[in-house]
């Protein structure tokens, strides 16, 4: 009999290589690679925690086989051929290790820009593996980790493309961080800073333990495959790509816990069926794992299943300090305690949920369209934290949660494996809420992306982008287009603009041609006709200003309606239409979201845009003035800002710190005050004086607008006195500034 299959085992080191050679190749029947940067993130994790990631099933290939199958090199392979083996199981993560380790000069699917990957490496010793693992995606950043070694060093940023890079590169890269470290220790004992020097020696004695690490994963690690022969028929290689990709029964993290609590006379079965009535709201098959997933982050801030395991009444935990030392902590003291851990968990995933469906806040009205299920244990669990928060500071917390969650919808950051996601936002939002320098990567990332979002292509209720547009719509207030009036929620669905029977093309049923009405509407007022039938009617009955307004409720603006008027209305047309709904629900991303103005009356929100303006204006004058020089900024003011964008830098080690040392970048980070100290400061007064002519005055209008803009932004109350005021300042400023 044919030895058809083949078990055997291969290290980390010869995959990489073989797949820098070529030697893995993808047939034509199987599906894109299309892992977004956080799956790609954890496999790397899992990698470097020794943990089992699969195996593999490959096809000895031959040419004929290869020419059958049309098989095409991993994505991002840019060398010759020397093809050997066809992926069967195993695409997504072959290809996933070449591009972190590899490192190819190409963007990730479904994204403008390349990534590159690395290992914190102080993060890393200290066994805080779920902020460990991380990624640079914005251009100027990314040659910056990748070939700045001082950066690296200082910055414990190991590029895992050293791997990649083969031979002496790994060694040399470890010995070489070893030496900066040790340089630094010897420095601060010299400038007798003992604090320096004991967080510099633990780092050289990490280097050396995070060496041998490394020595032992790449040597040591093996990734596991099967080799089907190559004289196997095509036939039969496919039936068994079909059975794989068919079965397996998922190992479910809450039925293993809740065996190791029966013999704790702990019924975690029990408990569950008390609570799940308290979460209906959404039916998730994963809702009981989230409960433990809740409790795991408010009691040690991670949630992954290895972490799920200390939630055990009595277990104990080994943590590792910054100085290197371990500790010892019991996180459960016994079932009494767990069963109040679990009971707030509970509440705390039942608030959520109130907090999302509710038409006002986030607009998911019906779990359909909840634009993420898995982001409930990070929602849940950031909104308890938040209630801990002295009262005087909850709004402004509230208002960063809201930023924050808005830009994981947009950005589709938990639509792949979310455990290190979910504790990696959980830290990021605490840190955040105590410094408004610690601004998650996240939330620039959402605003350099928005403006590229595909909502064409948004065709599929359920997925985070198209309900999250929806959601918007319900913030929004669409009125219905019958009654003028807001539709109760429970009758509310999305319904086509343009009949989807008029054409047959999918963008006919895109979240740009859909909108929230209700069922009554869409069979009494739409009827199946084109709008340049029934929106006639509905004019000729209650007003064109009428029609038009509750038209602009939907996002549709003044112009997109003269479109949809169109007699006779041409497939052109239809195209003309979804442009400009687009380039209005951006804007609307753009001004509710990105400026966080979805909180405040259409009256704040337009002077909120006046004083943003004036902001901005006020920056070009202090760049022309001072002839772009960042030395002749006030002394006080340079130290400020450079100490905030230092902590920012900090903060994300894919920051290019060298771009904030020229004027234009510093400006970036200056506050009203630090504008009006530039200004009116004794060194510079005289470059601004015949544009601004008396200080005083100009002291007096920076009041007024610090006063309305601090009151807007800090969700606080605007009275009539601080708006007019404002509104006055803005006028003065806007007439001085030639704006």
């Amino acid at each position: 009999m044919k030895d058809a299959q083949k078990p055997d085992h291969v290290s980390l080191n010869n995959v990489i290589q073989r797949l820098k050679e070529g030697r893995f190749v993808i047939p034509d029947f199987q599906r894109e690679f299309e892992w977004n940067p956080r799956d790609i993130r954890d496999l790397m994790r899992s990698i470097f925690l020794d943990y089992y990631i699969g195996s593999l099933l490959l096809w000895k290939g031959k040419a004929q086989n290869f020419d059958a199958l049309s098989c095409e090199p991993v994505y991002g392979y840019n060398g010759g051929e020397a093809a050997e083996h066809i992926v069967l199981d195993g695409q997504q993560r072959l290809t996933a290790m070449y591009y972190a380790f590899v490192a190819p000069d190409v963007p990730l699917p479904k994204r403008r820009n390349r990534y590159v990957y690395f290992i914190r490496v102080d993060k890393f010793m200290q066994e805080e593996y779920d902020q460990a693992f991380d990624s640079a995606w914005a251009k100027r950043y990314v040659n910056k980790i990748l070939t700045d070694k001082k950066m690296q060093y200082s910055q414990h940023i190991f590029p895992l493309s050293i791997i990649g890079a083969g031979g002496w590169e790994l060694f040399s890269w470890v010995q070489e961080y070893e030496k900066h470290w040790d340089a630094v220790a010897k420095q601060a004992k010299e400038d007798g800073d003992e604090q320096a020097e004991q967080e510099a020696v633990q780092s050289v004695k990490d280097a050396k333990q995070f060496g041998e690490h490394l020595k032992g994963i790449t040597e040591q690690y093996q990734v596991s495959y099967i080799e089907l022969d190559q004289d196997l028929e095509i036939e039969k290689v496919c039936d068994i790509f079909t059975q794989i990709n068919s079965k397996g029964v998922q190992l479910d993290v809450f039925d293993l816990i809740n065996a190791l609590l029966k013999p704790k006379d702990l019924q975690l079965k029990k408990l569950w069926r008390e609570a799940k009535p308290r979460l209906s709201f959404v039916k998730s098959r994963k809702m009981k794992v989230y409960v433990l997933q809740v409790m795991s982050l408010l009691r040690q801030a991670y949630c992954s299943p290895k972490y799920l395991y200390y939630l055990l009444p009595g277990e104990t935990r080994t943590f590792r300090d910054p100085d290197g030392t371990k500790r010892k902590e019991i996180l459960v003291k016994d079932t009494t305690d767990f069963r109040k851990r679990w009971n707030g968990a509970v509440a705390a995933l039942e608030n959520a949920m109130d907090h999302l469906k509710h038409p006002q806040e986030f607009g998911a009205i019906s779990s359909q369209y909840l634009p993420y299920v898995s982001i409930l244990p990070a929602f849940a669990a950031i909104q308890t934290h938040v209630k801990t928060l002295p009262a005087h500071t909850q709004l402004v917390a509230q208002k960063k949660v809201r930023h924050w969650y808005w830009a994981s919808v947009f950005t589709n950051r938990y639509s792949g494996s979310v455990e290190s996601t979910s504790a990696r936002d959980f830290l990021d939002i605490q840190e955040w809420i105590a410094d408004d320098v610690a601004e998650p990567a996240l939330i620039q990332e959402f605003k350099d992306r928005f403006k590229n979002l595909k909502l064409r292509g948004e065709t599929k209720r359920g997925s985070s982008v198209y309900n999250g547009i929806f959601n918007l719509l319900v913030i929004q207030g669409a009125r219905d287009w019958m009654t003028g009036n807001i539709p109760q929620h429970g009758n509310l669905d999305d319904h086509h603009i343009v009949p989807a029977s008029w054409g047959k093309a999918n963008s006919f049923n895109s979240i740009l041609n859909r909108t929230p009405l209700t069922s009554e509407t869409n069979r009494h007022v739409i009827r199946d006709r084109l709008p340049n039938e029934y929106l006639p009617e509905l004019i000729e009955s209650n007003g064109e200003s009428t029609v038009r307004a509750i038209l602009e409720s939907h996002f549709i603006s003044p112009a997109a309606q003269a479109i949809l008027l169109r007699d006779p209305f041409t497939p052109e047309d239809f195209e003309e239409f979804i442009a400009e709904r687009q380039k209005t629900l951006q804007e609307a991303i753009e001004n509710l979201l990105i400026k966080e103005r979805i909180d405040l009356s259409p009256q704040l929100r337009e002077l909120d845009e006046k004083v943003e303006q004036v902001e901005l204006n006020l920056r070009e004058s202090i760049l022309s003035a001072l002839d772009g020089d960042a030395s002749k900024l006030p002394q006080h003011v340079t130290q400020k800002v450079n100490e905030r964008i230092q902590r920012a830098s900090k903060k994300n080690a894919a920051m290019d710190a060298e771009q904030y040392d020229a004027l234009a970048g510093k400006l970036e980070y200056f506050d009203l005050r630090e504008l009006q100290d530039t200004i009116t400061g004794k060194s510079t007064w005289t470059l601004f004086e015949s544009q601004f002519n008396n200080k005083d005055t100009l002291s007096g209008k920076f009041n007024q607008l610090a006063e309305l803009r601090n009151g807007i932004r800090h969700s606080r109350t605007v009275d009539e006195v601080t708006r007019k005021e404002g509104e006055a300042a803005i006028l003065w400023f806007e007439k001085v500034l030639g704006s």
